[in-house]
Parts: C-alpha cells; sequence; structure tokens
C-alpha cells in the first residue's frame, strides 16, 4: 500500500510549479514586449537597411570633393570618388556642389540625397564623414584648402602617385573638378562592382523626392504603357552645343551670345552644320516627330517629357504636339500642392524626371551625349536591360534630310529608321573601347557590364 506524502509536502510542490509557470510566463510576455518595443523604434518605411560591418582601416587623411554640373554629372562623378577614398584609404568628406557652374540652385548633398544611407550603406568599404576633424576644420577656415584638378579618366595608379603623398603630408586635399576623373576600362572588376553599388543603391534619392517619383510614375501606368522622351532643346544645350539647326538668325545670335556669356563654355565659333552631320547634336522637336512616327510609336502614347522648358517651346512644340496628343510632363502629372516644394530647385526636379525615365517602359534620349542620357542607359541595364533606343543621330540627321528633299519616300525612310534600331535597344554589349583616347569610349556608366549578368558575345 504507498504511503501518501505529507500534506504540506504537496503544497509546496503545487506552489513552486504554480510559481515556475508564472515566471515562464513573464519572460515570454517580456520577450514580446521588447520585440514590440523594437519593431516601434524601426523606421518602417522602405529606407531602412540593415548596417554592413564596420571596415576598419588606418585612415590616410581626409578627401574633400566638389561635385561640378548638372544632377548627374554630379552623381556619376560622386560614385567614382567613394571608389578613389576606398582604394587610398582615406575618409571621405560628404561631397560639396559647386552651385555656381551650371543651373543657380543653392541645393546640398543631402537635399538630393539619403544622407544617412550614403554613410552607412558605404560603411564597409569606406568612412565618410559630414565634416573635417576640429583641427583641420579650423585650419581650413583660416587659409585656404590646398586643391588640385585631377586628369580625366585616370587610373587608380594616378592616385597613388599623385594624390596620395599630398593627402599624406597635408592631412586633407580637396578636389575642385570631379568629373570624368576615372578610367572606363583597364580597372579591377571589384572596383568597377564598387562603382555600381555606389550609384545605383548607395547614392539614394531622399525619401520626399522617391515618393514624388513614384507617385509620378503610378498615375503614369494607370493608363497603360508610357515612353520617357528625354528631349534636349532647352536654350542653354543649344547654346552650349552650338547647334543652330532651323533657327532664326535672331535666335541664333541670341544663343551666341548666351555661350559667349557662360565661363568655361567653348568662346569658339562653332561649325553647326558639321557637328550635326556627325551626330553631336541634339535631334530638335521637328526632327524628333519625324523619328517617333518613324519607329512605330503609336499617336496614343503616353509620352512624358523629361526636359527643362524648350526652347522657343510654342513654335518648335507644335509638330509633336499635334503628332503626339497625350505629351505630358510632371507639371501635368501631379497636382501643384505635390509638386510645390520642389519648384525653384532645378536639382530635385532634375532627380523626379531621372525616377521616371529609370522606370519607364521605354527610354528615348534625343542628345545621347548628355549625362542624363547615359545615367539612365546604364541604370536601365543595371534593372534588367529595359528597353532604351539608342540613337544612331549620324546616321538618322542624313536620312531625315533626304525624306525632306524627297530622295526617300516616307515608306522608305521609315524603314531604314527601324532596321538602323532594331538592335540599338539597349541590348547586353561590350563597351567601345579606344585606347588612349578615353573620351571617344562607351562611357562607363552608360554601360556597366562588370556589373551585369554574364553574356554570350
Amino acid at each position: 500500500m504507498a504511503t501518501s506524502q505529507p500534506p504540506s509536502l504537496a503544497v509546496m510542490k503545487f506552489w513552486a510549479a504554480a510559481i515556475f509557470v508564472f515566471v515562464a510566463l513573464l519572460w515570454v510576455f517580456g520577450l514580446i514586449l521588447v520585440t514590440l518595443s523594437h519593431e516601434n523604434k524601426v523606421p518602417k518605411s522602405s529606407f531602412y537597411d540593415p548596417l554592413p560591418p564596420e571596415r576598419v582601416y588606418k585612415n590616410n587623411g581626409y578627401l574633400e570633393v566638389v561635385a561640378n554640373g548638372g544632377l548627374n554629372q554630379r552623381r556619376l562623378a560622386i560614385a567614382d570618388m567613394v571608389v578613389i577614398a576606398r582604394y587610398m584609404n582615406l575618409t571621405l568628406i560628404v561631397p560639396l556642389f559647386d552651385n555656381g557652374t551650371y543651373w543657380n540652385d543653392n541645393s546640398t548633398f543631402a537635399d538630393i540625397f539619403d544622407l544617412n544611407h550614403f554613410i552607412t550603406s558605404l560603411r564597409d568599404k569606406v568612412r565618410i564623414s559630414q565634416e573635417l576633424p576640429p583641427d583641420l576644420k579650423i585650419k581650413e577656415e583660416s587659409e585656404p584648402p590646398y586643391s588640385m584638378v585631377p586628369i580625366r579618366y585616370a587610373t587608380l595608379r594616378y592616385y597613388y602617385q599623385r594624390a596620395l603623398p599630398r593627402i599624406q603630408k597635408r592631412g586633407v586635399l580637396r578636389f575642385s573638378l570631379s568629373d570624368y576623373r576615372l578610367a572606363n576600362n583597364g580597372l579591377p572588376d571589384e572596383v568597377q562592382k564598387l562603382r555600381c553599388r555606389v550609384n545605383y543603391e548607395a547614392l539614394r534619392f531622399t525619401e520626399p523626392i522617391e515618393e514624388t517619383g513614384k507617385r509620378i510614375v503610378s498615375l503614369l501606368r494607370q493608363k497603360g504603357p508610357f515612353l520617357v522622351l528625354h528631349l534636349r532643346y532647352e536654350k542653354d544645350m543649344v547654346a552650349f552645343t552650338g547647334c543652330t539647326q532651323g533657327l532664326t538668325k535672331q535666335e541664333i545670335q541670341e544663343v551666341t551670345e548666351m555661350r559667349y556669356s557662360y565661363t568655361g563654355w567653348k568662346h569658339k565659333n562653332i561649325d553647326a552644320r558639321s557637328r550635326r552631320a556627325h551626330g553631336a547634336c541634339p535631334l530638335t522637336p521637328e526632327e524628333t516627330v519625324l523619328v517617333l512616327q518613324a519607329l512605330g510609336v503609336d499617336r496614343n502614347t503616353t509620352i512624358y517629357i523629361a526636359a527643362g522648358k524648350i526652347y522657343n517651346e510654342e513654335n518648335r512644340m507644335a509638330n509633336l504636339v499635334m503628332a503626339y496628343p497625350n505629351l505630358v510632363r510632371k507639371e501635368q502629372v501631379l497636382n501643384a500642392s505635390e509638386l510645390r516644394p520642389f519648384l525653384h530647385h532645378n536639382d530635385e526636379m532634375a532627380a523626379l524626371d531621372y525616377i521616371v525615365a529609370v522606370e519607364s517602359d521605354t527610354f528615348m534620349p534625343t542628345f545621347g551625349l548628355g549625362n542624363m542620357a547615359k545615367a539612365v542607359e546604364g541604370h536601365r541595364r543595371y534593372l534588367g536591360y529595359k528597353p532604351t533606343i539608342l540613337l544612331n543621330k549620324k546616321l538618322l540627321v542624313s536620312l531625315i534630310d533626304d525624306y525632306r528633299k524627297g530622295t526617300l519616300s516616307w515608306d522608305e525612310f521609315a524603314l531604314l529608321v527601324k532596321k538602323t534600331h532594331e538592335h540599338l535597344t539597349g541590348k547586353p554589349a561590350r563597351r567601345r573601347v579606344v585606347p588612349d583616347h578615353p573620351a571617344f569610349e562607351d562611357y562607363f556608366y552608360s554601360n556597366p557590364y562588370e556589373c551585369l549578368p554574364p553574356f554570350l558575345h
């Protein structure tokens, strides 16, 4: 016969079990509270990313960079400067914008790009600081910073030999120009891939710009597929290139005077006819209409104009508006209150166009030599070779002239335009390399194939 336990022992075991269960429940409840508290502190937007581990290295000094030109010229230059800082083991100071050389816009880096994301997402590669340490900052305030202009399309060896010793001697060096300062070719794949990572991942626009750009895309998609036309025919572009096709004598004088009024622009006579014949001029709006129609772009297609104010817009755009009634700009897509924060800030307005161009179903630049055209072309390749119509302007202007003279019928003209461009759509290809003449090569950022899936060639 089993012996029963004393009542006091049974009661003690009961309370011990109850306490254990109670403590376990408290522990679980505490974990839930901690998790919920942590989740409440994490930003809910897509702008949150886990931080990569910080790279530890001996700092050889500080690099200051003045990013010159328009938005896309600056963007691509900054990507190169990050790479240069990384491979010289420097600390990069957040780039300054040279706002006086191109647009009358006082925007800073942080007004355009997500500064925190830029710094933290690259911490496993390079240190980026918002300002110099106090001692160097005080020194820079009392005397001009030591600066240099790197040569264009330089190798990393150039920076090791010419820039690094100066930085190690003085502690800080400023590059007063930064565009096109790194070679297109002949660099290790890991260097090229870092350029891509900076440009396509780290240089993210601020949240208001990103959200507004995506809203434009969403509204455009409600009407079906859309084409972005990067129509480079603003007054400053016409003046800068010296391309005067279709202008009156008064307009030619006006843009010529504008070109000579800007320091750093070509202060010499430009043979506009020869320049156009070599495909170095942007297509005029009238020429663009003919190309769109010859390519078979449907009249009812929504076409988003990614550009500033077209020179003599009312007259020069008449044919394009008549042929394609669904022409829109961001000013027509958004209401006034949505666009108001970006007005009078050309860089921010250009950033909106960039987002829409990258996301479009088809992108067609009328001046492939421009920085936005190159930047968007490369970005669309990076996103899976999205269609980009790469116009052969040298051939096009010849065909257009023959059509206008009656040498070619419309059917002949359209057939030749289509045949010429059936493979010029941003598909996988190697960059063109021109030894000793890098300015004539394909730009790295227009076709960063080292960062793309392998392809047969």
